[in-house]
């Protein structure tokens, strides 16, 4: 590869904490962030299985990895995650926040306390990790932040009200910290996936009526791949996505147009 172009992609010499990264999406930019140099810091709700062969993955391809747990959707775990992260002796500058919970219900079948889950886990954890590791990336002026919204932010899912409400706050959110951060080096933006070919989503697709109706509705006529996500990741969080900030970055196949 030319060496110009090697160096817009190359995350040589940062750190990338990755959340919800045991599996899916989350897994897959940890793998391509870390090929492209970075040391990453795999992150799961609890100690499990796929979280170590993730580990491993990272591992056999010659990366530098190390694994935290916190269940993001309790508020004490969450504030706790980036002292774990310090503990390493890290300092995190690529921050990915991936990890989110949902649930398929219609409103009236809601509980407050589904409500409060959901908040909490996809909005609030975000908002306590970007507090916590944006001001060291603002006084090393450089950092990238990638938040992982949903194509529910722009197409709401009738059953998914809820989840569909936290990543639209979280969009807004996005744009707020991209505004206030840019004049430290310090970029912000919103990674909008559509429907991804991931465990979570094969529940929901194994009606071959129900999937069929779902791809029709895609413009290029297929469900998207977990390595789809990781190339749009990868351009935000190298030098080739230094003068990108604010943006909502749909990766559907048009699915949102």
């Amino acid at each position: 590869m030319d060496e110009a172009l090697e160096k817009l992609f190359s995350l040589t010499g940062h750190t990338a904490l990755v959340t919800g990264s045991s599996r899916g999406i989350g897994r897959e930019i940890a793998l391509t962030l870390a090929r492209a140099g970075a040391t990453v810091i795999l992150h799961g709700s609890r100690e499990s299985e796929k979280l170590r062969e993730a580990a491993e993955h990272v591992k056999q391809i010659g990366g530098r990895v190390e694994c935290v747990t916190a269940d993001l959707t309790d508020d004490k775990a969450a504030a706790a995650l980036p002292d774990a992260c310090r503990a390493l002796g890290l300092e995190v500058d690529i921050l990915v926040l991936n990890a989110s919970v949902q649930e398929y219900r219609h409103v009236t079948d809601y509980e407050p306390e589904e409500f409060a889950r959901e908040f909490l886990a996809n909005v609030g954890a975000a908002f306590r990790l970007v507090k916590e590791f944006s001001p060291a990336m603002r006084r090393k002026h450089w950092g990238r932040i990638v938040c992982v919204g949903s194509v529910n932010q722009l197409r709401p899912a009738t059953r998914l009200s809820i989840y569909s409400a936290t990543k639209a706050a979280l969009e807004n959110f996005t744009v707020c910290c991209a505004k206030e951060f840019a004049a430290d080096g310090v970029t912000v933006n919103n990674l909008v996936p559509g429907v991804i070919l991931t465990d979570r989503n094969e529940k929901i697709l194994r009606n071959e009526a129900f999937r069929e109706t779902v791809r029709s509705s895609i413009p290029l006529g297929r469900f998207g791949s977990v390595s789809d996500m990781a190339g749009a990741a990868l351009l935000l969080c190298g030098e080739a996505g230094a003068y990108i900030t604010g943006i909502e970055l749909p990766v559907t196949g048009g699915m949102h147009l």
